[in-house]
């Protein structure tokens, strides 16, 4: 089944997630699957050897054992709480259908388990840890973007329908790749599109780009051709403030290294300094 998976945590964030999972799946006309994953954590150090005598240790090895089974219970009826919520306001938000779905383990291994059967991944920009800590992007945001072979909407903590996007062209064949799937063309459809290049553009590139412009104009999409020089980060946030475009499209981190040190980075501070959803191709 081709799902948009959404995964919450609970913190701030869900709320936006909720809100652009639900956008997406009604863009995409496909079920929603709200995840949230129970990761276990070490609470107390079991290690009561020492000086502590052996009935001492008993008893608190058995309060530890109890407190444990306390805090998981809870953390279960907890995320069952937050699922719930979620599920209620994603269906307020005209999601198509919602699943809810609790599980025990680690939150990259689950996401590589199910992302085969999704259209797309919505996550936050943020989550539970790093909004504690003033983190500007959750400390497994990166890596579950590299491991993805599905395209991610990375969503603020307060979503709104996008009315205008700006797909930030670099030629690379990921992006080429994705403006000829469905999925795409379907998230845009009825949205203005700049197609905006920074740089310096080679003959090759330019071609490209009006190649990607036509085939959007083929698929039925408002869209338009924009070259500008400057500094990709820079230039890009410019380019989108100016022109009030509240999604940004772009190829995420590349596999290889040359690739990482040439986009990785970028991708990197557009997600730490971009407060718009971004659209982020595999």
């Amino acid at each position: 089944m081709s799902r948009v998976l959404a995964c919450i945590d609970g913190s701030q964030a869900s709320r936006g997630i909720c809100d652009g999972a639900a956008w997406a799946s009604q863009r995409l006309n496909a079920p929603l699957l709200l995840l949230h994953i129970l990761e276990r954590k070490q609470h107390l150090d079991g290690n009561l050897s020492g000086s502590i005598g052996i009935g001492s240790r008993e008893h608190l090895l058995a309060q530890l054992v109890a407190l444990d089974e306390k805090h998981n219970r809870l953390a279960l009826e907890q995320g069952c709480q937050i699922l719930e919520t979620a599920r209620q306001r994603a269906q307020a938000c005209g999601a198509v259908s919602v699943e809810n779905r609790q599980r025990h383990g680690n939150l990259l291994q689950t996401i590589n388990e199910l992302q085969e059967q999704s259209l797309m991944l919505v996550l936050g920009k943020q989550g539970e840890d790093s909004e504690a800590m003033g983190q500007p992007i959750g400390s497994q945001l990166e890596p579950i973007i590299r491991a993805s072979s599905r395209p991610l909407l990375i969503t603020p903590p307060l979503f709104k329908a996008p009315r205008q996007a700006m797909i930030a062209f670099d030629g690379s064949e990921t992006l080429c790749r994705n403006l000829g799937k469905p999925a795409l063309p379907d998230l845009l459809r009825g949205l203005p599109v700049h197609l905006v290049l920074v740089g310096n553009a080679s003959t090759e590139l330019k071609k490209r780009l009006e190649w990607a412009c036509a085939l959007l104009l083929e698929r039925g999409l408002e869209a338009k051709a924009v070259i500008c020089p400057g500094e990709v980060e820079q230039t890009l946030l410019a380019y989108q403030t100016e022109n009030r475009l509240d999604l940004v499209v772009m190829g995420a981190y590349g596999r290889s290294w040359i690739r990482h040190f040439l986009v990785g980075s970028i991708t990197t501070n557009m997600l730490q300094h971009f407060e718009t959803p971004l659209l982020l191709l595999r």
